[in-house]
């Protein structure tokens, strides 16, 4: 096994530290704007363009997210580059992070429509309860003091102030939610990752929780199967899981395609 980086893995990971580099240290809040512009919106957001598709996968949260989306990206990524060539591996690369974006956003517009339906039966008849139910839904996250707010309408059912403080309320909580990026290049890893388990089903992989050996092909299905239940069972975290699923759909579709093509061999 080669153990030298190639090129293409190089550059992604140099390319991946200058942005972070970027977004981190860059003066007078233009690390900010820079993360606003670059990350992936929902196409529903004033804040949405259509590069963001590709250059969400070169912005990272923070240092670990950037660590570990590196780390995986070098430990597997520079083998599978030597297997496809780099042209072939670097087309790879974009594609599963480009359908990583695409299947979170598909996932992400049928999330609005229930809240957007949401937003406008409260609108229609703004209530305690109904505000209750919009905030238990889709911001379990919320506040100490929006909590508070329900309280005292819960105890003034009848005072038309609380009625319009809610809506200018809940009007704020659909644009946050309408404008929340998503960044990282997990969605291109995690199809690296189907990748390595395709072509190399017997590699053993040591995991660190618990610290056993496991073959690539059974790491990749448990990893795939987790990723799937935690985007239907946390659909309000922040980590983006049908994003990683969405990255190792589409390198799965493209993986098969190149295989019938005669183009690769596993």
């Amino acid at each position: 096994m080669r153990f030298e980086t190639p090129p293409v893995v190089k550059n992604l990971i140099l390319i991946n530290i200058i942005f972070f580099i970027a977004q981190t240290f860059l003066p007078d809040g233009n690390g900010e704007k820079l993360t606003e512009l670059l990350s992936l919106h929902y196409f529903g957001s004033s804040l949405f363009y259509p590069h963001q598709f590709i250059t969400h996968m070169f912005l990272h949260a923070n240092f670990t997210h950037l660590f570990a989306n590196m780390f995986a990206l070098w430990m597997f990524g520079r083998i599978l580059e030597y297997d496809l060539g780099s042209k072939r591996f670097l087309t790879f690369y974009m594609v599963c992070g480009i359908g990583a974006g695409l299947l979170h956003s598909g996932v992400a517009a049928w999330e609005m429509a229930g809240m957007r339906d949401a937003v406008a039966a409260f609108m229609n008849t703004p209530t305690p309860e109904l505000l209750d139910s919009f905030v238990r839904d889709y911001f379990p996250n919320r506040s100490e003091a929006v909590d508070q707010f329900i309280l005292n309408w819960y105890n003034n059912p009848d005072n038309m102030g609380y009625a319009v403080e809610g809506k200018a309320l809940v009007a704020r909580m659909e644009t946050l939610k309408l404008d929340v990026p998503t960044v990282g290049a997990s969605g291109a890893v995690f199809g690296v990752l189907l990748a390595f388990g395709m072509l190399h089903p017997n590699d053993r992989i040591m995991l660190l929780i618990p610290p056993i050996p496991l073959k690539a092909k059974y790491f990749v299905i448990a990893y795939g199967v987790l990723e799937l239940f935690l985007g239907f069972a946390q659909s309000n975290s922040n980590v983006a899981h049908f994003a990683h699923v969405g990255g190792m759909l589409f390198g799965f579709i493209l993986l098969y395609l190149w295989k019938k093509q005669g183009k690769i061999y596993y």
